[in-house]
């Protein structure tokens, strides 16, 4: 088995982090998103509230990362985080995800996040498989939630409570 590290992401990352997320972006399964992202707006994720982590093999390989965001801005909602988790292709179904969404966890947890929110477009089993696997849970699904190249999409909700809400 590769031995697998999850760590908080740091500048030197942004690079890898923009390639993966490019990468998810053109393969239109996981994000409305169409735009490629600089290393400038990814950058800008670093050093905040919300954590962003990479996972990284023996050889220091960044094969995967995740990250959190802003859910609402009412004030009811401070402890609660959207995420998102994105791996490399070439190192897809090898546990990266896995290691990745579990680290996300604890690190929002210790971040005062109470939980973990989603959408998941309802196809994209692999990611509904890893959202099962460390313990979130589909609670609906919002039907044509967007349309991404002109076709409206499904999503399902997928939540996890972290924290002191676990």
């Amino acid at each position: 088995m590769v031995h697998l590290t999850a760590r908080a992401a740091a500048i030197a990352d942004v690079p890898a982090i923009t390639a993966i997320y490019n990468e998810g972006i053109a393969d239109r399964v996981a994000t409305f998103e169409t735009e490629p992202r600089t290393t400038d707006q990814v950058a800008a994720w670093l050093g905040r509230r919300y954590p962003v982590l990479v996972v990284e093999n023996a050889s220091g390989v960044v094969m995967a990362w995740a990250s959190t965001s802003s859910y609402r801005d009412r004030a009811c909602y401070a402890g609660i985080a959207e995420f998102s988790v994105y791996v490399g292709r070439e190192h897809r179904g090898r546990g990266a995800g896995r290691v990745a969404l579990a680290a996300l966890k604890d690190a929002a947890a210790a971040a005062g996040f109470w939980k973990l929110l989603s959408r998941i477009f309802v196809e994209n089993e692999a990611s509904r498989a890893l959202c099962r696997s460390v313990g979130f849970r589909e609670v609906g699904t919002y039907g044509k939630h967007g349309k991404l190249d002109g076709v409206w999409r499904d999503v399902v909700i997928v939540e996890c409570l972290i924290g002191e809400a676990a």
